[in-house]
């Protein structure tokens, strides 16, 4: 029997006494990222919310095995958050609708969930009307044309495993009712609790023909947006799903075959949602190590090239810097690139390492540079 086809579906329950200690735990984390951020003025906390949300997209695109062009999405996300970005790269109808689709839910937390925003979501997953080399139906719900919606996977023989099997397609425009009814309307539970289950609940439902899993985690993170109380993201439980992919799959299918109480998955997601919380401090640490650098920076006179230079080192430069590549990517010659690296180095900015030919240069240590 799947959790649907239980008698009193969709009426869950859990063990409120299992629940006290880890939710505490998870909200004091929460209170306690969302208050260091807000010490952060906006411009740090619009670039923490830049990364994150990066990372969120890219990371909840690689659990269903797609593999997005990282800097399409991170030059897609800041143009969308009016950041200027060293380097950044013309992105496709794609990686653009999917940044719209997760802005829509993180900014527009408190608007309703309805179909046709559902509907909007899924075309911007597959703009092109494929997934894949497969024509799929977008931005309509799945029929059962070709048999019953099924995970499945492969062992080492021909035969498949099912780990489930969806609702019939004739069950949804009643199941999504429900489920839209329960998530737009107001509730004394706890909004962390509440975004596991719009979880759990969306994708044992699994109304599309594909991206059920994307927009499961988009839904997530609208209600974790609700339970903040900001249309910033600060950190990404995409991300951590990513690194506990085989767990979050194992806990999925252990409660979409098991009765209406899901005490088991509300703890895994408390437990996933806290390690996400704690990870977001290197995202942080991160930002402030470039806010202190333009803030030493600040006291000079600093050049175009020095300053895209400097830009390019502190986002995603490949290798290291050496006075030909800046020489190459500035298109400048290399006496005038020594000599601005040189101008750097007393400055503070950068230090060399190496001698001769393994000569390159790194940014001084955030700890050394005020």
């Amino acid at each position: 029997m799947y959790i649907y086809e239980n008698p009193t579906w969709p009426h869950f329950t859990w063990e409120k006494e299992a629940l006290l200690e880890p939710l505490a735990n998870t909200t004091f984390l929460q209170g306690e990222v969302l208050g260091r951020m807000k010490s952060l003025g906006f411009e740090l906390q619009r670039e923490s919310n830049w990364h994150v949300v990066s990372e969120n997209i890219i990371s909840s695109s690689a659990i269903e095995g797609e593999h997005l062009n990282y800097g399409q999405v991170r030059s897609s996300v800041a143009r969308h958050l009016n950041i200027p970005y060293a380097q950044s790269e013309i992105s496709d109808h794609h990686i653009d609708g999917i940044v719209s689709m997760m802005f829509d839910a993180i900014e527009n937390y408190n608007s309703p969930l309805t179909l046709e925003r559902l509907f909007g979501w899924h075309a911007s997953l597959f703009p092109t009307g494929f997934s894949g080399i497969r024509r799929i139906h977008v931005g309509q719900l799945r029929g059962d044309e070709e048999g019953r919606m099924q995970v499945v996977s492969r062992s080492q023989g021909p035969m498949e495993i099912v780990h489930f099997q969806a609702p019939k397609a004739v069950q949804l425009p009643y199941e999504l009712s429900q489920f839209l009814s329960w998530i737009n309307a107001p509730s004394e539970e706890h909004p962390i609790v509440r975004s596991a289950i719009a979880h759990l609940w969306f994708i044992t439902l699994h109304p599309f023909e594909d991206g059920n899993g994307r927009l499961a985690r988009a839904i997530t993170d609208m209600m974790l947006s609700r339970s903040d109380g900001t249309g910033k993201r600060f950190y990404s439980m995409s991300a951590q799903i990513q690194k506990e992919k085989d767990g979050y799959y194992a806990i999925l299918e252990k409660t979409q075959k098991g009765t209406l109480d899901i005490t088991g998955w509300l703890l895994w997601f408390l437990d996933c949602l806290s390690h996400a919380i704690k990870a977001s401090t290197s995202t942080v640490d991160s930002v402030l190590i470039k806010a202190r650098l333009w803030q030493k920076a600040a006291q000079y006179t600093v050049t175009d090239t020095q300053r895209k230079m400097l830009s390019l080192l502190l986002e995603d430069f490949k290798g290291n810097l050496s006075s030909s590549k800046w020489a190459k990517i500035c298109k400048v010659s290399q006496d005038t690139a020594i000599r601005e690296i040189k101008d750097l180095v007393q400055k503070g900015l950068l230090e060399q390492k190496g001698q001769g030919r393994s000569t390159h240069y790194v940014l001084k240590h955030p700890s050394e540079v005020l």
